[in-house]
């Protein structure tokens, strides 16, 4: 194992940005070793995923290639001749090593991995010590091996179901080192603060904890192997926290993730990157660190240059998407976003459609049942469960996404700019809804194009 750099990522599921202590988190204690984690290597504050859902996330992740480029326009597998980091680095003599959502994390069906756990050997994916069990297993057998290796470890915390203390914990998971009151936690500022939502949350943040928790024993078990300092370590979230307006959305709370980065003896410790980079960027990096060619065909950049403390040019925007939901119904969101502004095109938006997701959980129940007598909740339900077919923010004024400014004069100009940078990137990357986008006042090519694009969106479930 020595010589080859070792690269170990490691991923949190639907955890916010802002709910760790080393991204802003005013919560107590609630992420110690992460924040120890943080202060060893690169911190990107404007670090996204480019879709805010479990697979496709992943799947970006593991092809550097937008969702339409690498097949996975949902919970749906890769085009088996899309390229992957698993293949590409098993080829150059890596052992490959997986941690939960083995499904989720397993872009092809052919593909096969070195060693695997999944979920029901993890204690329902939320035991700490069981993830450093295994993973002291897996560093063992790439010492024995004297080989070098790629390994994804995937917590399935803070996924709902949150830790909730009156029902404790089911199936071999534990109980996180500690547990949070209603008046501890925050309320995040894109969610009415009411009771319900804060008794849901606190519930949240005991499982954030328990993520820590994880995380801690995984980083234990690799300083114990001896080859931590051969080791690239990345962190981030698959998407944002499992609540109304992030998770399954493309808001920015539901694809700025908590991306960290630790390369002894390169990355520099304790520092903030604040440039744009995505999940698109991970493998091309990966490859880059590693000494390897790059590959044909991918849509993102490596960020070495990012990690060694350089400027790089063509991060001016981020690029994010949803097509299709956990049940399979289709609901299409383009989103472009720079360091203050953001625009967003709901292609999906029609009279006759309901928008819902499976995470929302008691929070858009409590939400539902404020609305009759407080308007602005009122207002807020009726804009998750209908939306407009566009959205402009200003993120640094409204990082919450709570005021619309599409139909603002003052902002048509800024408006016009930033539909004109989507529109040339889904021409760029062969976005296969860019007739929607390019006749979006259309209702008759929008349904056209929409039809072409999910065709079997009617017959899936509509969550």
């Amino acid at each position: 194992m020595v010589g080859k750099l070792n690269i170990l990522l490691f991923t949190a599921d639907d955890l916010g940005c802002d709910s760790l202590g080393c991204f802003g988190s005013s919560v107590p204690d609630i992420s110690p070793n992460l924040d120890a984690f943080a202060a060893e290597g690169v911190r990107f504050s404007h670090g996204h995923v480019n879709v805010a859902i479990c697979m496709p996330s992943r799947n970006v992740l593991n092809t550097g290639r937008y969702s339409y480029n690498n097949g996975g326009m949902g919970f749906f597998h890769t085009f088996e001749d899309t390229p992957t980091i698993i293949e590409t680095l098993s080829d150059a003599g890596y052992m490959t090593g997986l941690l939960g959502k083995v499904n989720h994390s397993t872009p092809k069906e052919s593909i096969t991995w070195d060693f695997s756990r999944d979920q029901e050997d993890l204690g329902f994916g939320r035991s700490p010590q069981k993830y450093g069990a295994y993973c002291k297993k897996f560093f063992e057998n790439c010492k024995s091996a004297n080989s070098p290796f790629y390994f994804m470890v995937n917590s399935h915390d803070p996924h709902r179901p949150f830790y909730n203390p009156d029902e404790g914990p089911g199936g071999g998971a534990e109980v996180p080192s500690r547990l949070y009151s209603p008046d501890e936690i925050e309320v995040p500022g894109f969610l009415p603060d009411l009771p319900l939502i804060r008794k849901e949350l606190s519930w949240y943040y005991n499982s954030v904890r328990r993520l820590d928790d994880t995380f801690g024993a995984v980083m234990n078990a690799l300083e114990e192997s001896g080859v931590r300092d051969n080791t690239l370590v990345a962190f981030l979230s698959d998407n944002g926290m499992a609540v109304p307006f992030a998770k399954c959305n493309v808001y920015l709370a539901s694809t700025r993730t908590p991306w960290l980065v630790r390369w002894p003896g390169v990355a520099k410790e304790g520092a903030t990157c604040s440039e744009l980079m995505s999940g698109i960027d991970f493998l091309p990096t990966v490859l880059d660190a590693i000494g390897l060619p790059a590959l044909d065909g991918v849509d993102g950049q490596s960020f070495v240059p990012l990690l060694r403390g350089e400027k790089q040019e063509g991060r001016e925007h981020v690029f994010t998407q949803i097509d299709s939901k956990a049940g399979g119904a289709a609901t299409p969101m383009r989103c472009v976003q720079d360091h203050q502004f953001g625009y967003i095109f709901n292609m999906w938006v029609r009279d006759d459609y309901r928008y819902r997701n499976n995470n929302e959980g008691l929070t858009m129940h409590a939400m539902e049942e404020a609305a009759p007598g407080n308007p602005d909740i009122a207002e807020r339900v009726r804009m998750f469960r209908y939306r407009v077919p566009e959205e402009l923010y200003d993120l640094e004024q409204d990082p919450n996404c709570l005021k619309n400014l599409i139909d603002d004069p003052e902002y048509s100009t800024k408006a016009d700019e930033i539909r004109a940078i989507l529109q040339a990137q889904m021409r760029e990357t062969n976005d296969p809804v860019l007739e929607a986008f390019e006749n979006r006042t259309s209702p008759d090519v929008v349904t056209r194009v929409f039809n072409a694009v999910y065709p079997d969106h009617e017959n899936r479930k509509k969550n």
